[in-house]
């Protein structure tokens, strides 16, 4: 049997893109618990599933584990197994250090308000009365923009309801991820102002999650969720070929010739998300580190693989 066999070079970038699903999971889940979920600010996701629940079924402990503790730890863990099941591990492996690491820092986090610690450091409410809810919308926002940005960069996902949406995904094909993940988080938003009945934080909770979106495109996206690569390599065979069996994308080989050297020379060129941005340059920096790279954001890309436009009617 053939075991695997990694380069130093493989390892450390590994270990890099490890140690960013990380962070990035730290941050997002020290944002919720710190600066929304102790206000009940709704944005979406497991954590106001959570907060639904929490306002919903009255509050028990079970082996000194608050409702929350055990509402995120079952939802983040049950729709883990969902996506295991449905999604396959592929899928799975790239949620799975999120799914470990959320749970218990998210707790953690959460205590830091409730028990004042640090003298109270982390209760802004103490002090700032009614702006601490404004506070709180604000930088809960952007904490979570910020560590669902690192995150991707290691090429890893939060998993949380993205799992829901991708597996509508599979067996619904014409619809986008982007477009039920926005509806799913919707939904979330509208059972919290239903339960909470408090038009004021429903509405701070719609704005915080604006301010991560916004966090999320100036730190990572730009204007746009697609991109195109160009690649210039002597070991363009084999870059194409790791292209196609690892980032699961078709290329483009184009013929060009160097404008200084006059040389032959090839191009592969390859479509891609932003979540498989950091898997890309893995690969080429693996076979080529001296591979010549150009990487532009696109306004748009139709085909397959990719979203086609209705055609209008009125222009028919």
């Amino acid at each position: 049997m053939n075991k695997l066999k990694y380069s130093k070079k493989e390892i450390l970038i590994m270990i890099k893109n490890v140690l960013l699903v990380v962070i990035g999971t730290v941050i997002l889940a020290f944002g919720t618990g710190v600066f929304l979920f102790p206000y009940d600010i709704i944005t979406g996701g497991i954590a106001g599933i959570s907060i639904t629940l929490n306002n919903i079924i009255p509050e028990f402990e079970f082996l000194s584990l608050k409702s929350y503790d055990i509402y995120v730890f079952v939802i983040t863990w049950g729709l883990f197994l969902l996506g295991l099941i449905v999604l396959g591990k592929s899928f799975s492996l790239k949620t799975l250090i999120s799914t470990i690491v959320y749970s218990p820092v998210f707790s953690f986090s959460v205590r830091l308000v409730e028990n004042n610690a640090f003298n109270g450091f982390f209760d802004i409410a103490s002090k700032y009365g009614e702006l601490s809810v404004l506070l709180g919308a604000v930088f809960g926002g952007a904490f979570v923009g910020v560590g669902c940005a690192i995150a991707f960069l290691g090429g890893g996902s939060t998993g949380g309801t993205d799992i829901i949406a991708f597996v509508i995904c599979k067996w619904f094909k014409k619809f986008r991820s982007s477009v039920i993940i926005f509806i799913l988080d919707v939904v979330v938003v509208l059972a919290g102002i239903f339960v909470l009945k408090d038009l004021t934080l429903s509405l701070l909770g719609i704005a915080s999650a604006f301010i991560c979106a916004i966090v999320i495109d100036k730190l990572f996206l730009g204007e746009s969720q697609a991109f195109i690569a160009q690649i210039v390599s002597d070991k363009y065979e084999e870059i194409n070929h790791a292209i196609i069996t690892k980032l699961d994308r078709t290329t483009t080989i184009l013929e060009a010739t160097g404008g200084f050297s006059k040389q032959e020379k090839k191009v592969v060129m390859v479509s891609f998300t932003m979540r498989q941005y950091s898997t890309l340059i893995n690969i080429v920096n693996i076979i080529d580190k001296t591979a010549f790279v150009s990487i532009n954001r696109a306004h748009e890309i139709n085909g397959e693989g990719w979203t086609r436009p209705s055609p209008d009617p009125e222009k028919e």
